[in-house]
């Protein structure tokens, strides 16, 4: 019977070639820049956004002055939605 001994040599330069290429893309994935324009701070909510000077969430009213934020209290059975601004 004959000795069948598969060719190992081919894998092996398979394997070191696929890890060379993972490793490169890795690197080139770190080292270059990101592309596009830089994502621009917004505000979280109309209550850190100074340009608002009222908001609401459908219970309360919030109102900037002068002398800081004023909020009305709000009603029994209020149901809350999401904050946003009424008045600039």
């Amino acid at each position: 019977m004959a000795d069948f001994r598969p060719d190992r040599s081919r894998d092996t330069a398979f394997a070191w070639i696929a890890a060379a290429a993972t490793l490169a893309t890795i690197l080139v994935a770190h080292v270059a820049p990101a592309r596009g324009p830089a994502p621009h701070p917004v505000a979280v909510s109309p209550a850190e956004d100074p340009g608002c000077r009222e908001w609401t969430d459908s219970c309360r009213v919030c109102t900037r002055g002068a002398d800081g934020v004023h909020c009305s209290t709000p009603g029994f059975a209020c149901q809350r939605e999401a904050l946003r601004c009424t008045g600039r």
